[in-house]
């Protein structure tokens, strides 16, 4: 296995008319080594399922190179099919069939025996925490085991550790199966795997994460751990929330962060105790305009503001995927 598990360089890709196209990536630039967790984050139509579908060999670049686990996805497609694994945004499992079926017949599929693939859908259960569902119908189960049993299919057939393509793999599970489906990725990482995901969920890429690549028109915009991404963005922000639009209108020009949802508004602060008190003394000193408050350090969420010109919350109300792109279908690899 080469030390750069994933490698791309100047890759482009428009779609639309000829006449008319509309670029979605720009000359996009990535190194994963070997083991890393590697997550892209973005608002819609900033590339990232373009980026994994030409990782994944699923569609070609414009223009650029790239290469998974040491092959060129055009001239090694099928010996980067054999080394990666790809879950997309909606789960490819059949929910006719029971888990143990449908890992069964994945493996079949890719070759494997009868015996073999009894053999590997049993461990593979096993691993993913599903033997005691193994008999059920996947129409009974949870969104979060259905996950599961989405990322066991892709590894039926793929050499451990490989690569493994996650796109949005969260996305609309509810809490606890999303804490789920997070160990899931970090024993994967743990073990060897490499995995790049991408994701709308800042909180999903702030703990996963060993780099993020912010993507914005097509090109990262910013690289870095999320430690390193969040100290680009110092200091300190003085959050409150007003009792009145009046209030809110008033004070809005001196304020960095604004939620007129929620009558929210953030002013520069250095933290401490003492400049909170006289910022609260100094903008409301009948005590009359602010209902609360709260100190905020500097987090993803305000990077990826910087970056993009929209908050993660922004970007994921719309819908999910790439807005410029054609529907992705669920697919393993």
């Amino acid at each position: 296995m080469p030390e750069t598990m994933i490698e791309a360089h100047g890759l482009t890709k428009s779609y639309g008319k000829p006449s008319d196209p509309v670029r979605v990536l720009d000359g996009l630039g990535l190194q994963v080594p070997r083991g890393e967790v590697f997550a892209l984050l973005g608002p819609n139509g900033a590339g990232k399922t373009t980026t994994v579908r030409i990782l994944a060999t699923l569609t070609t670049a414009d223009s650029g190179t790239a290469r998974v686990a040491g092959f060129d996805v055009v001239a090694d497609r099928h010996r980067v099919r054999r080394a990666i694994s790809l879950t997309g945004q909606f789960a490819a499992v059949d929910a006719t069939q029971t888990g143990e079926e449908n890992l069964r017949m994945t493996a079949r599929l890719t070759g494997l025996s009868r015996s073999h693939a009894k053999h590997r859908a049993a461990e593979l259960l096993e691993r993913f925490g599903l033997t005691e569902a193994a008999r059920r119908q996947v129409r009974t189960y949870s969104g979060g085991m259905r996950r599961r049993l989405d990322l066991a299919a892709g590894l039926v057939g793929s050499p451990e550790p490989g690569v493994f393509f996650l796109d949005e793999p969260t996305t609309g599970l509810d809490p606890r199966s999303r804490r789920e489906l997070w160990q899931v990725v970090r024993d994967l990482a743990d073990g060897g795997a490499t995995v790049l995901l991408t994701t709308q969920y800042l909180e999903e890429a702030d703990r996963l994460a060993d780099h993020i690549a912010v993507l914005n028109g097509g090109r990262a915009v910013a690289e870095g751990s999320p430690e390193t991404l969040k100290a680009r963005f110092p200091g300190h922000r003085l959050d409150l929330v007003l009792t009145g639009r009046e209030a809110y209108l008033r004070l809005a020009a001196r304020a960095v962060h604004h939620s007129p949802g929620t009558l929210t508004l953030g002013l520069p602060t250095d933290g401490t105790a003492a400049h909170a008190r006289a910022l609260l003394d100094e903008i409301d000193p009948h005590r009359t305009d602010v209902e609360r408050f709260s100190v905020h350090s500097a987090s993803l969420d305000d990077v990826f503001l910087a970056l993009t010109g929209e908050t993660a919350e922004e970007a994921a109300g719309e819908t999910t995927g790439e807005t410029t792109e054609p529907t992705e279908e669920p697919t393993h690899v």
